[in-house]
């Protein structure tokens, strides 16, 4: 009930409604807020006079806004309340709860007060009640903002809201503290029962020692103390009186005024015209609409509070989904920043290396100088000291050979020599720019996989032996999608396998067995992945095959008519045609008509594989199983053999051996039992035709120029045969 609350608190006030009356815009505000909201509009000119004329007021310069014409139903569709007529709009205010509010009364001149004074002194109230209203006082509703003038009655003419001040009177009952114990001496307990005899509340001690479940108090009713409650404050309900009428009962309620009336409202003729139906009568069916209506809304708030709830658990998701993705990401670039720590170790290693080779080369070069700077000085000072010997022939012997030395040394020390084999410089240089591009790139791309499809329910449907499935996404989905996968099962409860991949969102597969249900679903896919598995859909294709022949993959020399059910050939050679629809399954017939049949050929009919001969009699190769036709006897033929099935003189015991114009032939195809069947004219040809039949099979026909041929299909199974028990000629070829 506190969802209630703010139905019930005015909305001048903010307070609960106190002897709240009806607004004739159907709103409510308390007696004295109306008093208090109260304005009045001056006397020398009216409303309706200053827009007519077109002139201001410089007083009082109203707005003109929503106007509301009690006179007339069809202005507002509210009902008429007679003496009121339109007031302008006012300024306002702001109300506790707020809604706007309108200033007091505003006081008029002094003369104008005096002659308003004297023109009501009849209408003075008795000494202690409220003060009269003014003339031509003007109150504005504070919700809808539609303004009224208000007659000699002034609030006296809006009718009282019993119903809404008895809510109020229960409901603040009903936040009132805990019922006490009547019984008990010092402090009450809370009260836990009322005797509705006794009309007394209870405790548990005081109801046991005084009201005992026994004797003549046995029969008496305890209640909750709650139940109690209302039941005590239940009371006759109180007869409404006319607002116009005081001293008269509201009997009736007038139809098109919308109100209830007295009688006397009647009579004097103000709803004499109108429509008048029994108070009481409108009472209940108002109240039914009241509870449809609210039936309706109690759906609506149900959906909001599954609704809200739904926003609650995407909060908590939200929430989830952010602390995941947070890890997520942070986890991410721990992960980018020990690759380039990595990368970081791996670059510094070859910095050293790099360091380490130009050391060793300058080192080397530094001892291999060392020691031939320590050779060429000794080489230096020896000569030096072989130049200070007095002895010419001595130094002759010697001499040519320092001198070849000296000038070896010195070759030694020629180009290239004193030049550094390795400079200083590193010719390393980090190419750190693509990376920090990259870096700087570095942003949120859609990692989601899409959501799982909807199946478009009313778009999906099956025919023959196709079925056509529609999805879409959903609509709040945002994720980029580029592509679908559409899946059916084998139509026996098998795994499901692809039938289409693609970005259409509708697709048709054909070829599926007859009367098999399917299992179908479809998932989307990106480039993050494939999302999940829409709901499974089982679809139901036809019991009954209907089909035609194919002109597609008909022998060139084919002639068909009649929407592909009427074949003929323009070649006297057997040409052969099969039908649009393949069987696996299931237990299938069909007929044909022979339309015409000249100069005695030998038409086929059958069942064949999808690459059979078409140029060849029906049955003459491996991928064909027939009964081809005389106008005598019938032969049972596959791959080139063929066996008598009706010789001539079995045929002369029947009237329909053989065929001829108008003839019927039937075939039945039993996957159950994996056998074919011929009829011609209703009568079963032979025993068992063929069996051990497995895959996938074609009605199909050979013919020549000679016959023409009708297809009959949608047939239901022969009366003569049951699927699923034994040959019912008690043999088997």
């Amino acid at each position: 009930m506190d969802e209630m609350e703010e139905e019930l608190k005015c909305p001048v006030c903010g307070s609960f409604f106190r002897e709240p009356i009806i607004l004739p815009c159907s709103h409510n505000i308390c007696q004295a807020c109306a008093r208090n909201i109260l304005v009045q509009t001056p006397d020398a000119e009216s409303p309706q006079s200053s827009r007519a004329s077109g002139s201001g007021v410089s007083d009082y310069d109203y707005l003109d806004l929503d106007k509301m014409s009690l006179y007339s139903e069809a202005d507002s569709g509210y009902g008429s309340y007679g003496g009121f007529v339109s007031a302008p709009t006012t300024p306002c205010q702001k109300s506790p709860n707020g809604v706007r509010v309108f200033p007091p009364t505003v006081l008029q001149p002094p003369a104008q007060q005096q002659q308003q004074h004297q023109q009501q002194q009849h209408l003075l109230p008795q000494p202690g009640s409220l003060p009269p209203i003014p003339r031509n006082s003007c109150i504005t509703c504070p919700q809808c903002h539609r303004s009224l003038i208000l007659d000699d009655r002034g609030l006296r003419g809006f009718p009282k809201n019993r119903v809404l001040e008895g809510v109020v009177d229960r409901y603040q009952q009903s936040k009132a503290a805990a019922l006490k114990c009547q019984l008990c001496e010092k402090s009450p307990k809370e009260a836990t029962a009322m005797c509705e005899q006794c009309d007394v509340f209870y405790c548990d001690p005081c109801r046991l020692r005084c009201h005992p479940p026994r004797g003549p108090l046995a029969k008496h009713r305890l209640v909750p103390p709650a139940q109690g409650r209302i039941s005590r404050r239940t009371s006759p309900r109180k007869i409404s009186t006319c607002t116009e009428h005081e001293l008269e009962n509201l009997s009736m309620y007038c139809v098109q005024c919308k109100m209830p009336v007295c009688y006397q409202c009647l009579e004097e003729g103000k709803h004499g015209t109108h429509e008048v139906k029994a108070l009481g009568a409108m009472w209940k069916l108002h109240k039914g609409q009241l509870s449809q209506a609210l039936t309706g809304l109690s759906d609506r708030a149900t959906e909001a509070k599954d609704f809200l709830v739904q926003l609650r658990n995407m909060v908590q998701h939200i929430q989830e989904n952010g602390v995941e993705f947070e890890a997520c990401l942070v986890a991410q670039c721990d992960a980018l920043i020990e690759a380039l720590n990595r990368r970081k170790a791996q670059l510094l290693s070859r910095v050293n290396k790099e360091h380490e080779h130009k050391l060793k080369v300058v080192r080397d070069q530094i001892s291999h100088c060392t020691v031939k700077l320590r050779q060429t000085t000794g080489l230096m000072e020896y000569c030096l000291e072989v130049i200070k010997e007095n002895d010419p022939s001595g130094f002759l012997q010697i001499s040519d050979a320092l001198i070849r030395r000296v000038h070896m040394t010195e070759g030694q020390w020629g180009k290239g020599t004193l030049t550094p084999r390795m400079t200083s410089d590193f010719d390393l240089t980090l190419d750190s720019g693509p990376l920090l591009q990259t870096i700087h790139q570095l942003d949120f791309v859609q990692m989601k996989v899409p959501a799982a499809p909807m199946l478009q329910l009313e778009e999906c449907c099956t025919q023959n032996n196709s079925a056509t499935l529609s999805w879409k996404q959903p609509p709040l989905s945002t994720v980029a999608v580029e592509g679908y996968i559409l899946e059916l099962d084998d139509g026996n409860g098998g795994p499901f396998r692809e039938v289409y991949v693609g970005t259409e969102t509708i697709c048709t597969v054909d070829g599926l067995h007859f009367n098999s249900t399917y299992k179908s679903r479809v998932k989307a896919f990106n480039a993050s992945g494939v999302g999940q598995y829409s709901k499974t859909l089982i679809m139901q294709t036809s019991e009954i095959a209907w089909f035609t022949f194919d002109s597609a993959s008909a022998h060139p020399d084919i002639i068909l008519s009649n929407d592909n059910l009427t074949v003929t050939c323009n070649s006297y050679d057997d040409r052969v045609v099969m039908g649009n629809s393949a069987f696996s399954r299931g237990v299938h017939y069909w007929e044909m008509t022979i339309d015409r049949y000249d100069n005695h050929p030998d038409p086929a009919f059958g069942i064949a594989r999808g690459d059979v001969l078409k140029d060849a009699m029906l049955g003459k190769d491996d991928k064909a199983w027939a009964m081809y036709v005389d106008n005598n006897r019938s032969w049972f033929m596959h791959n080139n053999s063929h066996t008598n099935r009706m010789d001539h003189s079995v045929a002369l015991r029947r009237s329909d051996g053989g065929i001829g114009k108008g003839a019927t032939i039937g075939v039945l195809l039993d996957f159950a039992r994996r056998i074919v069947i011929f009829l011609i004219n209703d009568e079963q040809q032979g025993p068992v035709a063929f069996e051990g039949l497995e895959g996938v099979y074609y009605p199909a026909i050979s013919l020549n120029r000679n016959v023409q041929i009708t297809l009959h299909t949608g047939l239901p199974i022969p009366d003569f045969y049951t699927p699923g028990e034994a040959d019912p000629t008690g043999s088997v070829c």
